[in-house]
């Protein structure tokens, strides 16, 4: 068998018996197909959620130790680490060098298809190196069908560097092997679009990176019940965000909340602990590096 015939076996390119009239269809009835075979995306985290909260333990206690997280992929998988990879630092106030995404082909691969990358094994080894990945770190390699050189090349770089490695596809383990330390196979069936795995995979894919970078940055304490506390002050939206938050929680005005703000330095958390506690900014600064940024311990221990 040739490696196409054998990428045709794959679960991704199989022809999806529900959609088979797809061009025949009204605008409503591609509405409810799309609709209905999107729901396949939450069975399929169910029945991925053991390996996902694996991976959810790797990463934390890897950057609690001072690594970082990669996201490896091409093509749609590469995009999707990208932008999750991005969106951390204005929601939770972290270092960009701290979650990276890694795409095949680089930054103009965001804006035009560059899909024929994805062939170059050599390219993912090389992207570890250049990004000087240790065993502190965990690489996620993104493929939805499993196969990608690229991603398959930069897991094996990290693996010789002794990094950690998760591998997420939407194909079942018989498929494709992977040599990694946590697998998540997320099998939500062929396309509705026979191969295109923007669709369904795609959305598998978002769904799973935003409970991995969301749940990390709970696990490192840039969270307070459900609010974002280290939120990154640097436009409008965020500050009114910022004084919405320290307003709920505290039943302060909007005005007093403001002060509040200005006086930790535009950071929601010290405002939050300096009210709670009475103590100034640089002794709630200090207990909160204490216990490694999470508030709700700092408070406690402060409180005895």
């Amino acid at each position: 068998m040739t490696a196409l015939e054998e990428r045709g076996h794959l679960l991704t390119e199989q022809i999806n018996t529900n959609s088979q009239n797809l061009d025949q269809l009204s605008s409503l009835e591609l509405v409810d197909l799309f609709n209905q075979e999107d729901s396949a995306t939450l069975s399929a985290i169910h029945d991925a959620r053991e390996s996902i909260a694996q991976a959810l333990d790797l990463i934390s206690v890897a950057i609690r130790q001072g690594g970082r997280l990669f996201y490896l992929g091409a093509g749609t998988s590469g995009r999707l680490g990208v932008l999750d990879a991005a969106e951390c630092p204005p929601t939770f106030c972290s270092s960009p060098e701290l979650v990276q995404g890694i795409i095949a082909g680089g930054a103009s691969a965001l804006l035009r298809s560059s899909e024929d990358l994805e062939d170059r094994f050599g390219d993912g080894e090389e992207e570890i190196a250049h990004r000087h990945i240790t065993s502190l770190d965990v690489v996620v390699g993104i493929t939805a069908g499993g196969t990608t050189p690229f991603v398959h090349g930069g897991l094996q770089g990290a693996r010789q560097r002794g990094a950690k490695t998760v591998f997420i596809a939407c194909v079942p383990q018989e498929q494709v092997l992977a040599d990694v330390d946590v697998d998540i196979r997320l099998l939500v069936g062929p396309e509705v679009l026979a191969g295109s795995t923007r669709l369904k995979a795609g959305t598998v894919t978002k769904m799973v990176l935003n409970i991995l970078s969301t749940g990390v940055m709970v696990k490192l304490g840039k969270v307070y019940g459900n609010r974002m506390i280290d939120v990154a002050v640097t436009n409008t939206k965020l500050r009114d965000r910022a004084l919405r938050i320290i307003a709920d929680l505290t039943d302060l005005s909007r005005e007093d909340a403001g002060v509040l703000l200005e006086k930790s330095g535009n950071s929601v958390k010290l405002a939050l602990m300096m009210h709670w506690t009475g103590l100034d900014k640089d002794e709630c600064d200090r207990r909160l590096l204490e216990h490694q940024g999470h508030l709700r311990d700092a408070i406690v221990n402060a409180l005895k």
